[in-house]
């Protein structure tokens, strides 16, 4: 069993991925060293999925939001459902949420909606907000620049333009990677490199994103160690170092570390 320590900041327990195996992935994250994680939900239906996760599994918690490509389902009532949903002592978090232009799978105008309803029930609420950014780096950054100092968020996966990154940095966000970083064509090492020790978050977004060598596989927590050692590379630090400094962070964003 390794010494290291780490935190998942970011990944779907409740997936359909996961539905045969789940209590094996979790003792294998533990056996790696994955001491802690957060589920992140996409929908009111799996926030709930992930609540009932979090509160059967020691280490475990979970978040509540709207992935943007369900935002065409929003509405006052589904809001509502989620303010319920986020006075749960299991929910650590707002989110998933944010805009994708890449896919465009829900109108975009219904995306802006759905994402600052959400960035407003993170303020009501005092949670932080877990964003999904994707080909929409301006807007994106412009409503972090409206919401700076009222609401505390990450951009997990991050992939995004100096732009985004600059936004987010100023707004004082946290800043997550994911195995994409281990990926040959991965040309964000300067982004990395950009973002402050004290707002370094790495995540597995499993079941999706194997890093390599795990690339072609299911994903899963116990994964996050080959993250973890790439990002360590990339910033010239140890291991050890980055993932003692990317639990500590996590521990802070999600308020845990009291």
């Amino acid at each position: 069993m390794t010494e290291i320590r780490l935190f998942d900041s970011h990944l779907h327990l409740s997936d359909q991925e996961f539905e045969e195996d789940r209590s094996e992935v979790l003792q294998r994250a533990r056996d790696a060293g994955v001491s802690e994680l957060v589920t992140v939900a996409s929908d009111p239906a799996d926030a709930r999925r992930a609540i009932d996760l979090a509160g059967a599994s020691p280490g475990v918690w979970a978040t509540v939001g709207l992935h943007p490509h369900e935002a065409a389902a929003f509405s006052d009532e589904l809001l509502a459902e989620l303010d319920e949903l986020a006075a749960r002592p299991e929910v650590v978090a707002i989110g998933e949420t944010g805009l994708d232009y890449h896919y465009d799978n829900s109108p975009r105008e219904e995306q802006r909606h759905a994402f600052r309803s959400q960035l407003q029930l993170a303020e009501r609420t005092g949670l932080p907000v877990v964003v999904h950014s994707r080909d929409a780096d301006e807007e994106m950054a412009a409503l972090i620049s409206e919401f700076a100092g009222r609401v505390r968020g990450v951009l997990h996966c991050f992939t995004g333009g100096d732009e985004l990154l600059t936004a987010g940095l100023d707004a004082g966000w946290f800043v997550s990677f994911s195995g994409i970083v281990t990926f040959k064509k991965f040309d964000g090492g300067e982004a990395v490199r950009r973002v402050p020790a004290d707002r370094l978050l790495v995540e597995t977004d499993s079941p999706y994103l194997s890093p390599v060598p795990r690339r072609g596989r299911r994903n899963e927590p116990s994964h996050l160690i080959h993250t973890c050692r790439r990002l360590a590379e990339i910033r010239g630090d140890g291991p050890e170092t980055t993932a003692e400094i990317t639990r500590h962070n996590a521990l802070i964003f999600y308020n845990l570390h009291t």
